[in-house]
């Protein structure tokens, strides 16, 4: 089978968010298992590692511009992909705030703000505009973080992080809660503490150790009704 026939067989994931990072790594993960990957950089941004992974891989990748923060791009892209099949739609866009530990009585309104929208409303925006290409058979999912779950929380800092993954965690409840039963595979995703621009040269892990196992997470649920709250071993996460 050539590489443009088996591209036609193939299952698809959409990752937003894929053009560095977490996102771009999945991107790799998913194209080296067989997958296609529509992937999204935000307008204007420079070349990205994932336009390097979409200029060797013969098709199979394709790039999409959104920013997220735009309702109007989001709508844009749903008509741009409409009669498509997405067997995966996987939220990864993400930031957090300028002084990580800065508390949550300091943050400035504005920069609450713009965290909370980027990582708790504007994925949800993106799901639910785009959860009628997912099949039945297919899986929603979004990037948490531990430090969304509120049973595990004590330490605190990172609390303006912490509550927009929280925040996260409590919309997609509430998405998967309105759903017909039995409903889709919805997952919520702890990768853990990486080393990415997020989360800094100190985290223990890189990205080439935690990606492969948090893929096979994924696809390991697939088929299995709900939403959970999952690390990259598959362990469940308190909420």
């Amino acid at each position: 089978m050539s590489t443009s026939d088996s591209s036609h067989t193939a299952p698809t994931i959409l990752i937003v968010g894929a053009g560095r990072g977490l996102g771009h790594a999945m991107a790799e993960e998913f194209l080296t298992r067989g997958w296609n990957v529509i992937g999204t950089v935000r307008s204007g941004t420079p070349r990205t590692r994932l336009h390097d992974l979409a200029e060797a891989a013969g098709g199979r990748v394709e790039i999409e511009t959104l920013d997220i923060n735009e309702p109007a791009q989001i709508t844009a892209l749903h008509d741009r992909l409409a009669g498509r099949t997405l067997d995966i739609l996987f939220v990864n866009a993400g930031t957090t705030t300028a002084d990580q530990h800065v508390r949550i009585g300091e943050v400035s309104t504005e920069e609450f703000t713009r965290v909370m929208v980027t990582n708790a409303l504007s994925p949800m925006r993106v799901i639910e505009s785009l959860q009628d290409l997912v099949p039945a058979t297919g899986i929603i999912g979004a990037m948490s973080s531990g430090q969304g779950s509120i049973g595990n929380n004590e330490t605190g800092k990172r609390e303006v992080y912490r509550g927009s993954k929280a925040a996260l965690n409590m919309f997609m409840r509430s998405f998967a809660a309105r759903q017909p039963e039995p409903s889709r595979t919805m997952l919520v995703m702890a990768p853990g503490w990486i080393r990415t621009d997020l989360g800094g040269a100190d985290a223990p892990y890189t990205i080439e150790e935690a990606i492969p196992p948090l893929v096979d997470v994924i696809l390991s649920q697939q088929g299995t009704p709900g939403l959970r709250f999952l690390d990259r071993f598959g362990k469940t996460v308190p909420w």
